[in-house]
């Protein structure tokens, strides 16, 4: 797993949040899961820009930070799904609060970054 070279600010609460959402997928795979559980495979066809070692790698972060939960099922051959849990779902509204004002200023990124 990734080892952070900063440690994380345990007094300020507002890095401690970010800590958990800071990647470029976990907000993402959180706003999935919301919704209902998904098997690894469904991820990656969700997320086909984001690498399937990354996303990987950020599901395996988000199940040791207790917002993901893994359940592997004993069947041949063998089957995965991820579901959110509880302490993922506190964190829907911040998540919901930046789509909205992803929405709300849209025409600020289609300005820098074109249409």
């Amino acid at each position: 797993m990734y080892e952070r070279k900063i440690p994380v600010d345990l007094d300020c609460p507002l890095r401690l949040t970010m800590s958990l959402i800071d990647s470029k997928w976990k907000s993402c795979i959180l706003d999935e899961l919301r919704h209902r559980a998904l098997r690894p495979s469904e991820l990656h066809k969700l997320f086909p820009e984001a690498t399937p070692r990354v996303l990987d790698m950020q599901l395996k972060e988000l199940v040791e930070d207790g917002l993901v939960a893994k359940t592997i099922f004993p069947e041949l051959p063998p089957r995965s799904e991820y579901a959110i849990t509880p302490l993922g779902m506190t964190l829907i509204p911040i998540i919901d609060a930046m789509i909205g004002w992803g929405e709300k200023n849209a025409e600020l990124f289609e300005k820098k970054f074109g249409k």
